[in-house]
């Protein structure tokens, strides 16, 4: 015994000496792994607010760019010999008056961005941080949503940017919600997806870190936001200030009177149909739950909550959430603010006055506008956001308007919805099938696709939905309704019912 006992101890030591090596190298790994997705997180933390500083941006040299646009008709006009200067004497007047809605469309737009707290830093920057993944990810969505209104084509170029939102940037939803909220995903996607932020109405005076915000429109005192520091401001393409000026449009259609009709067009057949399939929504302890994607300005995701549903309003584009949010939260009184929408072009006007004419906004008072508790606003991308295995089998309903076609894979859409319906609930859908990404050139990588009407019914009934109703509305999309040019949509509208055991 005494003669073993000596070579037994060394292998033992051995054994045990492996055993500690091996756990340092895991160690080791581990170490190495966490401080790989710790740059990672910073890296795409930096992008994140590149890209809000692009948007803010945009806003932020609206005033310039809409200046050089006048320019430039004056330039045109100079060319008159006097003979037909003459003939339009009125026109010197004419840019003096464009001036002047410039401002104060600009006097909308700088109240609206100092009222926005920025979820994250903004003062971060790329130095160091080089990802040729990351940082060439194609300007999607926004680029497309214009292409309903047709004085918003889009240019098209094969210039390589960050996405123009932000990821990983929810913040808890407040009020009372009966459905679980999205929870943030962690995953290091480099796909533009999963921009987030929350929309919460309240009735509370406008108070920007002891900045004042004069409401009848008068003189303003800024407070000096940092992320609104010049040294922060970049120069971004006139297609971003293109995108600010659709979405003055789009105020038009969500929050003034002028809009009402279009309103009546899209959001009314929707309503009429949400109303009569749920009689009993008022009886129950918990409300119905409705979740709206693609919703804009949130005005339709409002009307579904004044009508007694949990209303979620679900939206990619943070140029649609920055102001949306600044109107249901910020807003005091009706008519509160006086834009000019329509004085970007000169074409198919029938008058001056037409073209200049101001619009007031907002036509209602949102907080004071019968809300049902659990109104909400979600920002990201639909599928990543609601894919999550706490949203399955949640909503009541569905409603998608002028949505479904911004999908880059609409079978992706269909299915999502089905996930996240509960059995017999319904989809109600209203809208065209102009597919936003069918157009797209200069990335490889781009995917569309473009199903017929005929096989989006057909996708559809795979993932368990009956057609209930299905019919045609002829409707406008952010039309100017005294222009000489107005495109109209000839849209599906279905109501389709998820069956029981759908797959």
């Amino acid at each position: 015994m005494t003669e073993t006992a000596p070579e037994q101890a060394p292998e033992a030591i051995t054994v045990v000496a492996t055993e500690t090596e091996r756990i340092e190298m895991s160690r080791e790994v581990d170490d190495e792994e966490e401080e790989k997705i710790r740059r990672q997180k910073k890296l795409e933390e930096a992008l994140e607010a590149k890209s809000l500083r692009r948007i803010i941006s945009a806003y932020l040299n609206y005033p310039e760019a809409s200046e050089e646009d006048v320019k430039k008709w004056e330039r045109s006009y100079r060319k008159l010999s006097p003979a037909h200067k003459a003939l339009v004497p009125h026109y010197p007047m004419k840019f003096q008056k464009l001036r002047r809605c410039i401002s104060m469309n600009s006097y909308f737009i700088f109240n609206m961005l100092q009222a926005f707290e920025p979820p994250i830093d903004l003062s971060q920057d790329l130095d160091g941080c080089e990802d040729s993944n990351l940082d060439c990810t194609p300007d999607e969505k926004y680029r497309l949503d214009q292409r309903h209104d047709s004085s918003c084509q889009p240019a098209v170029t094969n210039s390589c940017t960050h996405q123009e939102e932000c990821k990983h940037m929810r913040e808890p939803i407040k009020g009372v919600l009966s459905i679980e909220e999205p929870q943030r995903k962690e995953a290091h996607d480099h796909s533009p997806k999963n921009r987030s932020a929350d929309t919460r109405i309240n009735n509370q005076a406008c108070d920007c870190d002891g900045g004042q915000l004069n409401h009848d429109h008068g003189s303003v005192s800024f407070s000096s936001h940092d992320w609104l520091d010049s040294s922060l401001q970049t120069y971004v393409p006139l297609v971003d200030v293109d995108k600010v000026r659709c979405i003055i449009r789009n105020i038009v259609r969500d929050w003034a009177a002028e809009g009402q009709r279009e309103r009546d067009q899209c959001y009314k057949p929707i309503l009429e149909e949400l109303d009569s399939l749920f009689p009993d929504r008022q009886k129950g302890s918990t409300p119905p739950a409705c979740l709206v994607p693609g919703a804009g300005l949130g005005r339709l995701a409002l009307e579904i909550s004044c009508l007694g549903f949990i209303s979620q309003g679900n939206e990619f584009s943070y140029y649609m959430m920055i102001c949306s949010s600044f109107i249901l939260n910020y807003s005091q009184v009706p008519g509160e603010w006086t834009i000019y929408p329509w004085i970007h072009s000169n074409c198919n006007s029938l008058s001056d006055n037409d073209q200049l004419r101001p619009i007031s906004i907002p036509d209602i008072h949102p907080a004071s506008a019968g809300i049902t508790e659990g109104f909400s606003m979600c920002g990201g991308d639909f599928v990543e956001v609601y894919n999550e295995s706490s949203q399955a089998g949640v909503w009541d309903a569905v409603v998608t308007c002028f949505f479904i076609d911004t999908a880059h894979n609409i079978i992706e859409y269909i299915e999502t919805i089905s996930k996240i319906l509960k059995d017999g609930g319904v989809w109600i859908n209203l809208g065209p099938l102009l597919y936003h990404f069918a157009d797209t050139y200069g990335h490889e990588n781009e995917m569309s696709i473009e199903l017929s009407l005929e096989d989006v019914r057909r996708v559809a009934s795979h993932y368990g939905f009956e057609i209930e109703k299905e019919r045609t509305i002829e409707t406008t999309y952010t039309t100017n309704s005294r222009a000489m040019m107005q495109n109209r949509y000839f849209a599906a509208f279905w109501t389709m019912r998820k069956k029981k055991c759908a797959k």
